[in-house]
């Protein structure tokens, strides 16, 4: 009895978070009422392979288009190399070398995949034909795909899916049924629970829900034809979650994970669309749920100059997947993004699936330098689009989302083609207590490890867990941008206003301005992460950084009792500091230090070369 309550308890919950999102993506174009039965759904398979992604018209387009693009054809030569090296590489194991996942090996079974049957198809060597079926009945050895750790289940199965699909008709009937079986009992049978029950990554709103929903899609699809029951429902299940993260696009876009994750959730967002289309005629609406259609800006605006994004969050700081965007392109024209992926991305056989000719850079596509991103509470400001511009972003949004860190305020900032203010990034996920307990006692994700304010850092998390904030002004003009961050939920504890502006003034300095009311005394730290060589002037209230031969200026302007100082990348020694954390030698952090704070106004100019002058301080309330 308790076991069957606890079903009715799940598909309660399952619906009522379906309901409200239901009732706004209807007015979008999808609505729940009209994705058909999972019976339907399966006779609306297209009957012949390939049919995920790609069509057989689509390869022979693909082999044509070779011949006369030059960006096609250096992927082309790209792919086939790496497709020569993979016949002699190691056969993947069954190996958690963390104890928990199998995802190392999952990722690399799914690269190759790619990779040798793409090849194949395009040029039809059987080396590589041959090669994959290694891997694949390899693969299909494993006792299972770790589906404790699911993202691992799924991978592999979009792995499976591709080359049963790509090279169906190269395969034996016994090769099929080798990977069709490891693909139905190992990969898709052991989601029908989760989805029944709604249980875990089929209600989440972050990059679990795309990428296992985006996974079971492509395996439900290849094997359809051959599994309807099994395939129809997990296709009806994984179509009716993924709104639940497609919401977190609203209502601009921006992903709360950070661009590393938004690269993540996204790709296999897109993976999943784009296979429903080929597969099914349509994606049922789900493109045009809110703000989907401009995500393909967030990573172009969260990339600095120097090639490096406003990691925030767990993310990395550097994009290295961005096939996406070449679907996001087509999808929704908007040439910029392909110039983006291509001039930043890297060959693979997945892009070359979505790629198309006609690229339009920043400039040209007169994007605004400027963008304040509602929701995740973003803002970047920017010179102009070439790689030596003067770049800054600031964050303020929740510290509930998932991958958080105890960063509100934190910026970052590029100039002459370099960083100078840092995001540490992540650190070990499988610290004890990572994403549990002890998560706001690792250096990287207290506040103290980020680029910004620290309030009485001995008392606890330095910053309230549960706080979110808020951009509250955002002004682009011509010759003067800027944003101010409303901070005080993330302080609350100790003071009644904590508010942080970021201007680009000339569209060349930064202008770091920080007004705190606390309510009692405070001891105060303000930081700034670098790898640069940091050089503080005579007087404590100058420094010059200096890295790869090139200069940034950096000036004190108020209050006049502070002085810059420089510390190690490591906790102060109030706060706590497990041991296993990774090591920050490489940084070093600028600080200012005021111990005895109630009401301050603290300014500070950066300047790309030497000598930054003083520049009028104003409240933040007359920006």
């Amino acid at each position: 009895m308790d076991r069957l309550a606890n079903c009715f308890f799940a598909v309660f919950i399952c619906l009522a978070s379906f309901s409200g999102l239901f009732a706004s993506a209807a007015e979008s174009g999808f609505s729940p009422e009209r994705v058909p039965a999972a019976g339907e759904l399966i006779r609306k398979l297209a009957p012949a392979h390939p049919r995920l992604l790609i069509d057989q018209d689509g390869f022979e387009r693909l082999a044509g288009q070779i011949q006369s693009d030059a960006t096609l054809r250096t992927w082309d030569k790209a792919v086939r190399k790496e497709a020569d090296a993979l016949v002699s590489a190691p056969l993947p194991r069954h190996v958690l070398p963390d104890g928990k996942r199998l995802l190392s090996t999952s990722r690399t079974v799914l690269d190759r995949v790619y990779t040798l049957a793409m090849a194949y198809r395009l040029h039809g060597d059987q080396n590589h034909a041959d090669r994959l079926f290694k891997e694949l009945e390899t693969v299909a050895a494993f006792p299972d795909f770790n589906p404790k750790h699911f993202l691992d289940t799924a991978e592999m199965t979009h792995a499976l899916a591709i080359a049963y699909d790509w090279l169906y008709d190269t395969w034996t009937e016994s090769q099929r049924a080798t990977i069709r079986r490891a693909m139905v009992e190992m990969g898709l049978r052991p989601s029908l629970e989760i989805y029944r029950k709604g249980r875990w990554w089929s209600r989440a709103t972050h990059n679990w829900n795309q990428v296992c929903n985006g996974g079971m899609t492509l395996g439900a699809l290849a094997v359809g034809d051959e599994e309807p029951a099994l395939a129809g429902e997990i296709l009806r299940s994984a179509i009716l979650s993924v709104p639940l993260a497609m919401e977190s696009y609203g209502p601009d876009g921006a992903w709360g994970e950070g661009p590393g994750y938004w690269g993540y959730a996204t790709g296999y967002n897109v993976v999943m669309l784009a296979a429903l289309e080929s597969a099914l005629g349509t994606d049922f609406g789900l493109s045009r749920i809110p703000g989907f259609s401009q995500t393909g800006l967030f990573p172009i605006y969260t990339t600095g100059p120097s090639g490096r994004t406003f990691n925030f969050a767990d993310s990395g700081d550097r994009l290295s997947r961005m096939e996406a965007l070449l679907w996001l392109a087509e999808r929704f024209e908007q040439p910029v993004l392909r110039w983006f992926a291509v001039h930043r991305g890297k060959p693979s056989a997945a892009a070359m699936v979505w790629y198309r000719p006609g690229v339009e850079d920043p400039a040209a596509a007169s994007l605004p330098l400027d963008k304040s991103w509602r929701n995740v509470e973003v803002a970047t400001l920017r010179s102009n689009w070439t790689d030596e511009a003067t770049y800054v972003g600031i964050q303020a949004g929740s510290n509930q989302v998932n991958h958080n860190h105890l960063d509100l305020g934190s910026f970052v900032l590029d100039a002459v083609g370099q960083r100078w203010a840092v995001d540490l990034g992540g650190d070990n996920y499988n610290l004890p207590g990572y994403f549990g307990d002890k998560r706001y006692t690792y250096y990287r994700l207290r506040a103290e490890g980020h680029n910004t304010l620290v309030l009485h850092p001995a008392e606890g998390p330095d910053q309230d867990p549960k706080a979110a904030a808020r951009i509250a002004r955002f002004v682009s003009e011509p010759s003067r941008a800027f944003a101010v961050a409303d901070l005080t939920p993330a302080y609350a504890k100790h003071a009644d206003r904590v508010e942080r502006g970021i201007a680009l003034l000339d569209r060349r300095r930064v202008l770091l301005q920080d007004e705190v009311e606390a309510r009692q005394p405070v001891d105060l730290w303000w930081f700034m992460h670098t790898a640069a060589a940091v050089q503080i002037g005579a007087d404590g209230r100058g420094a010059v950084l200096e890295q790869e031969g090139k200069r940034l200026s950096v000036r004190l302007l108020a209050p006049a009792d502070a002085r810059f100082e420089v510390r190690p990348a490591e906790p102060l020694p109030s706060s706590p500091n497990p041991d296993g954390q990774r090591n920050n030698r490489e940084y070093r952090k600028l600080a200012v230090h005021l111990p005895e704070t109630k009401s301050l106004r603290l300014a500070v100019l950066f300047q790309p070369g030497d000598d930054a002058a003083d520049v009028p301080v104003r409240p933040l309330a007359e920006w």
